[in-house]
């Protein structure tokens, strides 16, 4: 099999390279990404790379060129940062994908697989989910103030164009909880809290012991690890299996998981708008790089079933709590991925 992987570089392309590597059936691997790997050493050896940026609209044939004689696509590529240019994100995720869907489909590609999230979910009007499992069947909506909902949610609907006009085309889209690896954790701190967070008391939150923990209640999150995801990816491929797949590892994480991690001893149910508040003054004054709409995503999108995921075998080897430990173990790292020289890294941006 040919596989070629969209956004290779980053964190859940690393992975899926990994998995990919260790696949008899896989004969050749295409990497593509805007700047190729800035490292070398595993996995990024052994990869047929394409330096392409999917913004620029002379992509497509590029594109295409390098997906010629693909048994799949995988379309990883995807950017959060900068959270302020949200015309320079819609252009790369957007159009972007819109413009690997078409690639793939006019290059013949059998199999096109699509890395959606949870966070394209959401009800037209915004409401918050029930405590109950939701399948793959939910309303596709994101939160309208998130971009990067927003944004998911309209590839979907691409997508959904793209399926339709391409009957012959099995068309296929995973929709993960947050994504986490030791390797990803420098790139995740620079993401969502930015530079100016001090890497020595990151590198002591193992050890804290808060008396308190202030959380919002009924914020539930679903985590996967990305060694995980990269083998759900490569169960869909194999299996040339279509449809939408929900992917999260047990158990949800509450307040009381995060607790945990930080060795609260009990933790306080903080109102949502208060949290939503206290995010946006921090944004606004440019100390933390993330934006209340992350806040108002997490709020509308519901705990996933992972049934038809797991119709295909797949069992993650990690626990979701197992996977947040590992996680906020490496989160004052240096280093990181084969994007780590370019990534976003200023609060200002």
């Amino acid at each position: 099999m040919r596989i070629v992987v969209t956004g290779a570089t980053g964190n859940v392309g690393t992975a899926l390279l990994r998995r990919l590597h260790r696949a008899p059936e896989v004969d050749a691997i295409v990497g593509i990404s805007r700047h190729g790997p800035e490292r070398g050493g595993e996995p990024y050896e052994g990869v047929e790379w394409h330096r392409i940026d999917v913004s620029r609209p002379a992509a497509s044939a590029e594109l295409e060129h390098a997906m010629r004689g693909a048994d799949a696509v995988v379309h990883l590529a995807w950017i959060i940062r900068p959270n302020r240019d949200e015309e320079l994100l819609h252009r790369i995720n957007v159009e972007g994908s819109r413009r690997v869907f078409e690639a793939a489909a006019a290059a013949g590609v059998p199999h096109l697989v699509h890395a959606s999230s949870v966070g394209a979910y959401g009800r037209p009007d915004s409401a918050q989910p029930g405590a109950e499992r939701e399948d793959e069947s939910f309303p596709r909506h994101g939160a309208p103030s998130s971009h990067y909902g927003r944004q998911k949610s309209a590839v979907e609907r691409i997508l959904d164009d793209i399926e339709a006009a391409h009957p012959s085309m099995v068309v296929s889209r995973l929709r993960p909880g947050l994504i986490f690896q030791a390797e990803a954790a420098p790139e995740i701190r620079d993401y969502f809290l930015g530079a100016l967070a001090p890497r020595l008391l990151l590198r002591a939150l193992p050890a804290l012991r808060l008396p308190l923990l202030p959380w919002p209640g009924r914020v539930v999150a679903q985590v996967v690890h990305a060694d995980d995801i990269a083998d759900a990816y490569w169960r869909v491929v194999r299996e040339r299996a279509a449809g939408a797949f929900n992917v999260a590892a047990e158990p949800p994480v509450d307040p009381r998981a995060v607790g945990s991690l930080v060795g609260a001893r009990r933790w306080v149910p903080v109102p949502l708008p208060l949290v939503r508040a206290a995010v946006a003054a921090l944004y606004r004054a440019r100390l933390i790089t993330t934006d209340p709409g992350w806040v108002d995503m997490a709020a509308v999108t519901p705990v996933m079933a992972t049934d038809r995921m797991r119709a295909l075998g797949w069992r993650p080897t990690r626990s979701s709590t197992a996977t947040l430990r590992e996680l906020v173990a490496h989160l004052g790292d240096r280093g990181g991925l084969g994007n780590a020289l370019t990534r976003p890294r200023s609060p200002l941006r």
